[in-house]
């Protein structure tokens, strides 16, 4: 699969035709063939302020997005640009442009809003590009983030208001920067040089009257602080007092640009290219090329249906796909490194034992990579089911081929014994000893056949079988050889093959015991191997409680240097609430040990082991992980 697409131009992703959202396939299928994480960095503001540009100079070209120099919108929808990253080699940078909010030939503003919650629940690092000053008025035109609680849902079950749920926002939601065009101020306050990152935390700060009006005023302000913990800001000055070439921005040349204003774009696309992270959502869950293109299509669809999108559903949805496809990628992993490495028939059972251990073990490190939310193992479950049925397939062609490749070579080796046993030549004196001296002979090339495999012992004993009326009737017949001579050697016949016999028996059980082991060993892999999934997933579940509490934390620092009291104090309940929430879940590890107890209990199931060795297996495992 290419992980790197090779995009000219930018296509749309998301079309808004009579407010009405929908994806654009040929979009789609781009996203599909990433494979490898995306950095999405998203651009949101009024119509008209120049979002486009600036994306433009992101993907290093000063044209791609349509700029459009009239007081027309050009942008419609989100478009999309896919570039290769220039600082994250592995990376794809993934640029999405939005229509401009406020746009006077809207019908509908409500869908300002929508594609306000997409391009959060879409982005690594959200952009909001303003022009002038970052004043009231500013805040106001941002009110679309005081509407983040009702156009976006974290979990499935949340309360009807969506307060309690969005404490959860700062999980999953980008980064944030402000940026302010035509910047015509001195970076100071009281008279002290500042950066644009003071100024726009200046900015941010709640005015403490407590009345209605305040409220209202302080409402987008308190959410931008609630939702985007991490946040900065960068000052743009006028790219040039030409208003002609300021029309035809992307036809000028960069020499032709203020001083001022080149080399603070580019240190906002430096800046962007370094900070701006991989999208990953709840619980760490990295976001790739074909799982952004899913998310883009179960999002839209819930607000075409008239649902709130919710990305605990949205995650169940891509849960579905990717670990069914995680489960086909690792069983042809299996299959295609078997046929690889394995040469039927091989030359002993634990050989084909070992082989299949080893890429097993490939197998399920190539489903836990691709996996996750893999709720009661089911998919884990049907990749042991599916392994199992191959592990037993190439047992039984092992023991084929072996069976075949052995009658072939002893038919060849015993062909003059057979010869002359038509012709007779051994029903004469001292015939016997001729007939065994033969055999002994075919039995000792027989030996000296490289690689027959595990039924080796079991063709030859049929061989002798097959041989033994033969050898009886030349025995009797034996003129040279006295009564008691030929009872002594009708007894080592039976003696020897009553050896032979054990032999195999022998052989059978030592397999048996093999097969066990292997069994215990597959066991124990799964077992192992979830373990070490189920440790990564609790880490990044605590880590989102723990970043959310951080956050709490700061705002409660924050409002009480800010003398909002009544603010601060109102937080003591939730934060102890979360710290104790942490506390239950680093301690509890019932949970950890009944995955892998129901996993043990179907793979036993599947290979009619005994259930304590599921029990042994547990302890053993959750010694190494608890």
């Amino acid at each position: 699969m290419e992980s790197e697409p090779n995009m000219l131009a930018p296509v749309c992703l998301i079309e808004n035709v009579n407010e009405e959202l929908s994806v654009n396939q040929e979009a789609r299928q781009i996203l599909d063939q990433i494979s490898n994480p995306v950095v999405v960095v998203a651009i949101l503001g009024l119509y008209r302020t120049g979002k486009s540009y600036l994306m433009n100079r992101l993907a290093g070209q000063n044209s791609g997005f349509p700029l459009g120099s009239t007081v027309q919108s050009k942008t419609k929808g989100i478009w999309m640009w896919c570039v290769p990253h220039p600082t994250k080699p592995d990376c794809t940078l993934v640029l999405l442009d939005t229509e401009g909010l406020g746009d006077v030939e809207k019908g509908d503003p409500k869908n300002d809003s929508w594609i306000f919650a997409l391009a959060v629940l879409l982005s690594s690092t959200v952009i909001y590009n303003s022009m002038g000053t970052i004043d009231q008025q500013a805040l106001e035109q941002l009110h679309y983030v005081t509407e983040l609680t009702k156009h976006i849902r974290s979990k499935s079950s949340s309360n009807s208001d969506g307060v309690q749920d969005s404490i959860e926002f700062v999980s999953f939601f980008p980064s944030f920067c402000w940026i302010v065009r035509d910047f015509m101020l001195e970076l100071k306050l009281q008279g002290q040089p500042i950066t644009a990152d003071q100024y726009l935390e200046n900015a941010l700060k709640l005015i403490p009257d407590e009345n209605p009006k305040s409220e209202v005023v302080n409402l987008p302000r308190e959410c931008i602080r609630n939702f985007f913990p991490e946040r900065n800001c960068f000052v743009l000055d006028r790219p040039t007092d030409d208003k002609h070439r300021l029309l035809h921005i992307e036809n000028i040349s960069e020499d032709e640009l203020d001083p001022d204003f080149e080399e603070q774009t580019c240190s906002f696309c430096s800046y962007i290219f370094t900070n701006a992270k991989i999208k990953t959502l709840k619980e760490g869950i990295v976001i790739t090329g074909n799982r952004l293109g899913s998310l883009v299509e179960t999002y839209v669809k819930a607000i075409n249906s008239g649902a709130v999108p919710c990305v605990e559903n949205a995650l169940t949805t891509l849960a579905q796909f990717e670990n069914a496809a995680a489960v086909q990628k690792a069983a042809a992993h299996y299959s295609e490194q078997m046929a690889q490495r394995v040469r039927l028939p091989t030359d002993t059972l634990q050989e084909l034992l070992d082989v299949h251990a080893a890429c097993e073990k490939e197998a399920i490190e190539v489903f836990m990579e691709c996996s996750f939310k893999d709720e009661n193992q089911e998919f884990q479950k049907q990749l042991v089911k599916i392994i199992l049925d191959e592990k037993k397939d190439f047992l039984s062609k092992n023991e084929e081929e072996s069976d075949q490749y052995c009658q072939k070579e002893l038919s060849q080796l015993s062909k003059p014994l057979m010869e002359s046993t038509l012709a007779g030549t051994f029903w004469v004196p001292g015939g016997h000893q001729l007939y065994m001296d033969t055999r002994k002979q075919i039995e000792e090339d027989y030996r000296k056949v490289p690689r027959k495999g595990v039924k080796a012992g079991e063709v030859f004993q049929k061989f002798l079988q097959s041989q033994a009326t033969i050898e009886e009737s030349i025995l009797q017949s034996d003129k040279a050889l006295t009564d008691g001579e030929k009872a002594i050697a009708a007894e080592m016949a039976k003696e020897e093959a009553a050896e032979r016999k054990q032999e195999i028996l022998n052989q059978e059980k030592q397999e048996e015991e093999q097969k066990k082991a292997a069994q215990e060993r597959s066991l124990k892999e799964n077992v192992v191997q979830l373990a070490k999934k189920l440790k990564v997933e609790k880490e990044n579940i605590l880590g989102d409680q723990k970043k959310i509490l951080h956050q709490r934390l700061q705002l409660q620092r924050d409002f009480h240097e800010e003398g909002l009291m009544g603010k601060s104090e109102a937080m003591h309940e939730e934060i102890n609430n979360l710290k104790k929430m942490i506390e239950t879940m680093e301690k509890d590890d019932d949970l950890f040990e009944q995955s892998l107890t129901d996993l043990g209990n179907a793979i036993v199931s599947l290979v009619c082991a005994p259930a304590v060795l599921v029990a042994v297996t547990v302890k053993r495992v959750c010694s190494l992980f608890t």
